[in-house]
C-alpha cells in the first residue's frame, strides 16, 4: 500500500509500472501509430539498400572495392550531414508536409539507384555512376527531413504519459527494420538478383507515401494534437498564435537567437557522447572482422548473426527498458545508460571467448536502451518553440564526426591487434578492446562529473 498526494491510499502493483506504459502507448492516437508503420518500412528499405550497396557498386556500376566503400560512407555520412542542413524543413511546413517531402525524394532516389545500371556504361564518374549518385543524392536529401520529422511528431502527438514510451517505440521499430532485411532479401535477391530487392523497395517506399498521405491526414493530426495533455494544446497553441504575429525580420532575429549551436551546454551534452558512441560504429567497422578472424567454430561461421544481434535485442529491450525507467530522471538515465554500455567492452578484453560475446552485446544492447532513446527524447523537449527539427539535425551530428573519427583508426587496430591470415592464438585483441573501452568510458565520466552544471540548465529550460 502506498499514500498519494492528498491522503489517497493506491495500492503498488509491482507489474503496474512495466504495464501501464504500454496500455498508455496501445491508446495513443492514430497518427503516432502511422509514424511508426511508416518508420518500421523505412528502416526495412534503408538498411536493406544499405546491406547490398557495396556489392551494387562493385557488380553493376563497376567500381573497385575502395571507391565503391567510399559511395557507401557518402550515404550513411551524407544522412547525418544533411540532418544539420534540413532538420529546420519540419519546424517550418509541418509534420505531414515534411514527411511527404522527405519519401518523395527518396522515392525517386531509389528509382534512379536501381535504373542506373541501365542507363549506360559503369566505370567512375560514368553515366551509370552520375545516375547511382544522384540516386544517393535524392535518399541523402530525403532522410535528412525525414528522421527529424518523425520524432518532431512523436513530441506532438505523446503525452507526459506516453512520451517516453512512443520514442522507445520509434527506436526499437528502427532497429526492428535493421533485422528484417535479413529475412526478406536472400530470397528475393536469389530468384531475382539485387536489383530486384532494390524494386521492392521501391515498391515500399512508394507505400510509405501512400500510407503517410491516408494515415496522417489534416483532420488525424489536428485530432492528434487535440487528444494530447491539455498543457501540450495550450503550448502548440500558443506557439501557432505567436508565430502568426510576428513578422519574418521577427521570426529571423528569434531563429538566429535560439539556434542551438550557441547553447554551450547542449553542444557540450552531444559532442561528449561521441566516445560511447563509437562502439555502435564498431559494430560494422569492426565485429565482423573480429567475429570471423579471432574465432573458430560457431562464431566464426556465423558471424552475421552475431553481427547483427544488437538491433533485434534493442527491439525487444528498448520499450521493456522504457516502461521501467519512463519516470526516471533523463540525466541520471544518461548516466548510467552510458555507463551500462560503456562497460562490457572490457569483457573483449578479457579474450575472444563466446561468453564474451553474449555477455557484451547483451549488456551494451541495455546500456543502449537505457540512454539512446532517452536522448533522442531529451533533444525534442528541451528545444524552443518550432525548432524540433533544427535541434533534432544539430543533435545528430556527432554521429556524422563519430563515424568518420572511428573510421580514421578502426583499420588500423584491426591490421595491428586483429590482422587478416593470422591465428587467433597469434592476436591481441585484449588490448584492442581495452583501449576502446577506455574511450567509451569517458563519455560516463564526463557525464557524471558535469551533472550540477548540466542539470540546472536542462531544469531552465523546461520551465
Amino acid at each position: 500500500m502506498s499514500i498519494e498526494e492528498g491522503g489517497e491510499i493506491k495500492d503498488q502493483n509491482p507489474f503496474r509500472e512495466v504495464i501501464d506504459p504500454f496500455r498508455n502507448l496501445i491508446k495513443a492516437p492514430r497518427a503516432l501509430w502511422g509514424i511508426n508503420l511508416t518508420y518500421l518500412l523505412e528502416g526495412l528499405t534503408y538498411f536493406g539498400v544499405l546491406s547490398l550497396l557495396a556489392i551494387y557498386f562493385n557488380n553493376f556500376i563497376k567500381l573497385n572495392d575502395i571507391v565503391a566503400g567510399r559511395m557507401v560512407g557518402v550515404l550513411t555520412a551524407g544522412i547525418t550531414l544533411s540532418m544539420l542542413f534540413l532538420g529546420a524543413t519540419v519546424d517550418w511546413i509541418g509534420v505531414r508536409k515534411a514527411l511527404l517531402i522527405a519519401l518523395s525524394f527518396m522515392l525517386i532516389g531509389r528509382l534512379f539507384l536501381t535504373i542506373a545500371p541501365h542507363m549506360g556504361p559503369g566505370g567512375l564518374w560514368a553515366t551509370a555512376h552520375k545516375w547511382a549518385m544522384a540516386g544517393i543524392m535524392g535518399i541523402i536529401l530525403g532522410y535528412g527531413i525525414y528522421q527529424p520529422a518523425c520524432y518532431t511528431a512523436v513530441k506532438k502527438f505523446t503525452t507526459p504519459k506516453t512520451a517516453a514510451m512512443g520514442y522507445a517505440m520509434l527506436y526499437a521499430i528502427m532497429n526492428l527494420g535493421g533485422f528484417l532485411p535479413g529475412l526478406i532479401s536472400p530470397p528475393i535477391r536469389k530468384s531475382y538478383g539485387i536489383l530486384g530487392v532494390y524494386w521492392v523497395y521501391v515498391g515500399l517506399t512508394a507505400l510509405e507515401i501512400i500510407l503517410v498521405a491516408l494515415i496522417l491526414s489534416k483532420k488525424t493530426v489536428e485530432l492528434a494534437i487535440t487528444n494530447a495533455s491539455a498543457k501540450t494544446q495550450e503550448k502548440i497553441k500558443a506557439e501557432k498564435d505567436l508565430e502568426a504575429q510576428k513578422s519574418i525580420k521577427e521570426k529571423i532575429k528569434y531563429y538566429v537567437s535560439n539556434f542551438p549551436i550557441k547553447d554551450l551546454r547542449f553542444m557540450f551534452f552531444i559532442f561528449i557522447l561521441i566516445p560511447v558512441q563509437t562502439l555502435f560504429a564498431h559494430n560494422w567497422l569492426t565485429l565482423p572482422q573480429y567475429f570471423s578472424r579471432a574465432f573458430t567454430g560457431i562464431v566464426s561461421n556465423n558471424f552475421e548473426f552475431f553481427v547483427n544481434f544488437n538491433p533485434l535485442l534493442i527491439f525487444i529491450l528498448a520499450p521493456m527498458v522504457a516502461a521501467l525507467t519512463s519516470k526516471r530522471d533523463t540525466y541520471k538515465m544518461m548516466i548510467a545508460g552510458t555507463f551500462v554500455m560503456a562497460s562490457p567492452t572490457f569483457l573483449l578484453a578479457l579474450g575472444p571467448t563466446i561468453y564474451n560475446v553474449f555477455g557484451y552485446l547483451i549488456i551494451m544492447t541495455i546500456g543502449e536502451a537505457m540512454w539512446q532513446p532517452r536522448f533522442l527524447q531529451w533533444i525534442a523537449e528541451i528545444a524552443p518553440k518550432n525548432m524540433t527539427g533544427i535541434y533534432m539535425g544539430i543533435g545528430q551530428f556527432p554521429w556524422f564526426l563519430t563515424k568518420v573519427i572511428t573510421s580514421l583508426y578502426s583499420g588500423w587496430f584491426l591490421m595491428k591487434y586483429c590482422p587478416a591470415g593470422v591465428s587467433p592464438g597469434q592476436m591481441n585483441t585484449e588490448t584492442m578492446w581495452f583501449i576502446y573501452g577506455l574511450i567509451a568510458i569517458i563519455s560516463p565520466i564526463a557525464l557524471w562529473l558535469s551533472r550540477g552544471w548540466m542539470k540546472g540548465s536542462m531544469e531552465r529550460k523546461e520551465e
